[in-house]
């Protein structure tokens, strides 16, 4: 059975992307105390225990999932902007656009009885049609210790280049056995799949996950929350979930006002009052020049 590499918490964004590129996953090991922990769950729990089971086979008809953090939680918004997290994600998927986004949030929690979920690859969110960069970096937050008997992530290292029907063998499949705290780092392109609960007790994970900027989102943030709770936010978590320009010409709006009481073309930030509107057209300057320099085949900045 193959086993996930694990490094320390404080491990340089460098080491993470040389494993999750060669392995597709790794495991950041005690991120959170205890106390941090106990404080997610403090928060998350209300809504986990009001939570339905899933409805299909794939969801898990054991299985419940929570989204909407960002609105919910403030020890979620934490997770979702952790300095180390956020910069190994900044640097695995810049690559690939100007500006990268929240993808979901959830809160999976595995409960005795639930069968192994399907392996898959996250990235099908949008088809088999990203086959030639990677356009996901996901997390899964352990809440309680990951254990192969109480459902802990099924993972198969080195499955990148798998084509997509490919069907793993039992001694390809590893787990992500790992302590509350500890973060479960893993590419869209690697396949995995939930685990078989045989405990008496719960596994619960927040599955945290970041795409590029020009992607839809497979949670949708501003229903999820929109913008009289996201106007309460700090800017760059305002930004992360989606109140930003995603490249220059892509993420624009018009309020729908009648004639002549309203701008046009206004960033999606104007819905949390944070400009007036009557200059604003596209994005910055700095956005044009990034998609000018990545014409032009320069390096970005």
């Amino acid at each position: 059975m193959p086993k996930l590499e694990t490094l320390p918490a404080n491990a340089p964004a460098d080491d993470i992307l040389a494993i999750l590129k060669r392995d597709g996953a790794l495991i950041l090991k005690d991120v959170l105390s205890p106390g941090e922990v106990k404080a997610a769950l403090g928060e998350l729990m209300p809504y986990i225990e009001a939570t339905d089971y899933g409805r299909d086979d794939f969801t898990g008809r054991k299985t419940t999932r929570t989204g909407a953090l960002v609105a919910r939680s403030q020890k979620a918004r934490e997770m979702v902007m952790h300095p180390a997290i956020l910069e190994a994600a900044q640097s695995f998927l810049k690559p690939f656009c100007e500006r990268i986004q929240l993808h979901l949030t959830q809160v999976i929690r595995i409960r005795p009885g639930q069968p192994k979920q399907p392996i898959h690859r996250d990235r099908w969110a949008w088809g088999t049609y990203m086959k030639d960069m990677e356009p996901q970096f996901n997390t899964i937050w352990a809440m309680t210790d990951f254990t192969k008997e109480n459902g802990a992530t099924q993972v198969c290292p080195g499955s990148l280049g798998w084509t997509d029907n490919y069907q793993p063998k039992d001694e390809e499949i590893g787990y992500a056995e790992m302590s509350a705290g500890s973060v479960l780092i893993y590419s869209g392109g690697v396949f995995h799949g939930g685990g078989a609960n045989t405990s008496d007790g719960d596994r619960i994970g927040v599955n945290l996950t970041y795409t590029l900027g020009w992607l839809r989102q497979e949670e949708n943030q501003y229903l999820s929350c929109p913008p009289e709770i996201a106007k309460t936010l700090e800017p760059d978590l305002q930004a992360l979930i989606g109140y930003a320009m995603g490249s220059y010409a892509l993420g624009y709006y018009t309020p729908p006002l009648p004639a002549g009481e309203g701008p046009e073309l206004v960033p999606p930030d104007f819905a949390l009052g944070k400009m007036d509107g009557t200059s604003a057209q596209f994005g910055s300057e700095e956005l044009r020049e990034l998609v000018g320099a990545s014409i032009r085949g320069e390096e970005k900045a």
